[in-house]
């Protein structure tokens, strides 16, 4: 196991890799998104909702396939084919359930405060979108931290389903160790090894998350 040890962890690494561009990239988007779903228009808020809704309940991995079937394999450019990675596909589709889930948490930070807080700035002279920057956002951010980490460990784990699409990553190199060693008995060690791996970095997350849960005294 030891031998290999070196080979996983570069598979690990790169599970990590995905995780971190796939947050950026749905957290991203899923900011927009919240703040579209609490606009007062309802001709934005309401196709915003359904849109939520959609990658929110779809199952993780048939957005996967969704992205890899539809993502064209190349692009042409002036400079020539652009050739898109299996990876890079996986890493949009998860980003996909990422933006809907932090929409929702980011709906449901800035709802969460009192709506004196908005009348208060509104009092002051500020508009809707000052009252946001400088007064709801701030504070609502501390209800928003802990949800996000949980979904940050989430998608962490979930980054093992790209080795249904072909992706090499911490699980595909190991099922191809397991391959190559030839050896059924193997097989749990060699899982639970890959566990641990996991276990030893989505549970300071976890912990630290219930830390901020105390903390700013958001109920889980």
């Amino acid at each position: 196991m030891m031998r290999w040890t070196p080979l996983m962890f570069h598979g690990f690494l790169f599970n990590l890799a995905i995780s971190v561009i796939s947050m950026a990239i749905g957290t991203a988007a899923g900011v927009l998104l919240g703040l579209v779903l609490i606009a007062r228009s309802a001709v934005l808020s309401r196709p915003a909702y359904w849109f939520m809704q959609i990658f929110r309940n779809a199952p993780w991995l048939v957005l996967l396939f969704f992205v890899m079937d539809l993502t064209p394999f190349q692009f042409k450019t002036p400079f020539g084919l652009l050739v898109l990675p299996d990876w890079i596909k996986a890493t949009l589709g998860l980003s996909l359930p990422v933006m809907a889930n932090v929409s929702e948490i980011v709906r449901g930070g800035i709802l969460s405060l009192p709506f004196t807080q908005w009348e208060a700035a509104h009092s002051l002279g500020l508009d809707r979108g000052q009252t946001l920057r400088l007064v709801i956002l701030p504070q609502a951010i501390k209800r928003m931290l802990p949800p996000w980490m949980n979904l940050y460990a989430i998608l962490t784990q979930s980054t093992t389903l790209a080795s249904i699409l072909g992706v090499t990553e911490v699980l595909t190199i190991t099922r191809n160790i397991l391959g190559a060693e030839g050896r059924t008995e193997l097989l749990l060690p060699f899982y639970g090894y890959l566990l641990l791996w996991f276990l030893l970095y989505c549970y300071p997350i976890a912990a630290y998350t219930k830390h901020l849960e105390r903390r700013f005294a958001v109920i889980g």
